[in-house]
């Protein structure tokens, strides 16, 4: 099968489920408070379970930078069995916490384990996809972490109808079982050495020097910029676009909550897929293709920003979502894509995860800043004003960011 043509869908394919899977397993966590708090008192406290969701965030953040070394480093498809295998056991033995510290350290050991998989997965998903499908394979793999985001609801209903400890026992086994799966079907990406270099295999670039490398490139900087900027507003609709809705449209949460995130994750699928068609044939024809189609999505996402801040009608509130979703999932689906443009490929890894680090800080800043603007009664305002910041982002990538090739190789 690994000789096949198809293989290299074979593998966004198996990697479809473990970005579900990675999704799914953090995101339970948050529905479940009201279950498990009978059992275990501390959760009755908000800031309680505040530092519980926390703790994985920070860990998760400055994890990314390490695993993408790690990435570079190490047979890829080990990495990601075994991040699946570890992060699915210790979701199984949330089940079996009987108190708060137990789950802290569960929840941080998770962090830790899940941050060694988007890397490594999206430099796979580069290596076995050229120019000509590479947008669209990281595109359909972004929507497995979509729909993970959207089934890690239901883990308030199995904890509801079953209990909280079967809710966890049954998602974890879930996992674990796949990653046997994942083990007997996911190949490494073999690499092609030129005739006559001499070379037995391709070299690692020392940490050093590749770092020194990373951070020298004016690019990086402008993408490591252009990936955390939008990331504000992207975080800002997963953590508070319910309360917005029920707010701007005077609903209730048990309506605000199903109707944001429907929106969000069916906008978002529509986006990567065409984001990843239209850069896949841009591209072919101009080497900026990426960055132009990239563009798009964000520039997309400035006016919803605005529409959402500021809008109070159904039709404003519901479309200005919609446009941002598709303006999003455009942009999530090309970020890789460029970055292959300006990266070695034996650097890729690493250089996401500094890209990961820094969106996800930038999702922890925008959660508590929106959090003021709430308070202060302008949160509207908050969200037209992240549009100001993505506009920056988008001018700057499209100034500084002229690669010269569609894929930079080795």
């Amino acid at each position: 099968m690994r000789n096949s043509r198809f293989y290299p869908w074979v593998v966004v394919g198996l990697l479809w489920v473990v970005a579900l899977l990675n999704y799914m397993d953090r995101q339970m966590l948050s529905t479940m408070r009201e279950a498990m708090q009978a059992d275990i008192s501390e959760l009755q406290k908000a800031e309680a379970f505040g530092v519980l969701m926390a703790v994985f965030l920070y860990i998760y953040g400055l994890m990314s930078p390490v695993a993408g070394v790690i990435a570079d480093r190490v047979n890829r498809k080990w990495l990601i069995v075994a991040s699946l295998f570890v992060w699915s056991a210790v979701t199984y033995s949330m089940g079996m916490a009987v108190n708060y510290d137990q789950l802290l350290v569960l929840r941080a050991i998770m962090g830790f384990s899940e941050a060694l998989y988007i890397p490594a997965a999206l430099a796979m998903i580069a290596d076995y996809h050229t120019g000509s499908t590479r947008s669209l394979a990281v595109g359909i793999h972004m929507t497995g972490l979509y729909m993970g985001q959207a089934l890690g609801g239901f883990g308030a209903t199995v904890a509801h109808e079953y209990g909280w400890h079967s809710a966890f026992h049954w998602f974890g086994i879930a996992g674990v079982g796949y990653a046997l799966i994942l083990a007997l079907f996911l190949h490494e990406k073999k690499r092609v050495i030129p005739v006559g270099s001499g070379a037995v295999g391709p070299a690692k670039i020392p940490f050093l020097k590749g770092l020194a490398g990373l951070f020298s490139m004016t690019a990086f900087w402008v993408i490591l910029f252009y990936f955390a900027a939008p990331s504000l507003p992207g975080w800002a609709t997963k953590n508070w676009l319910p309360t917005l809705f029920a707010d701007s449209l005077g609903i209730p949460m048990a309506e605000a909550g199903p109707l944001s995130t429907i929106t969000i994750a069916v906008s978002s699928f529509a986006g990567v897929i065409l984001g990843g068609i239209l850069s896949d044939r841009w591209v072919a024809a101009n080497v900026r293709g990426r960055i132009f189609t990239s563009a798009i999505g964000l520039g997309l996402t400035i006016p919803s920003l605005i529409l959402l801040g500021m809008g109070d009608s159904f039709i404003t509130v519901v479309g200005s979502a919609i446009l941002f979703g598709v303006g999003f999932g455009m942009f999530d689906a090309n970020n890789m894509p460029i970055l292959c443009q300006f990266i070695p490929s034996r650097l890729r890894a690493t250089a996401y995860g500094f890209l990961n680090m820094a969106g996800v800080f930038s999702g922890a800043l925008v959660t508590q800043v929106l959090g003021r603007f709430k308070d202060d009664g302008h949160f509207g305002a908050g969200f037209s004003i992240l549009s100001v910041i993505v506009a920056a982002a988008l001018i700057l990538q499209l100034m500084v960011l002229r690669p010269k090739v569609v894929d930079y190789g080795e």
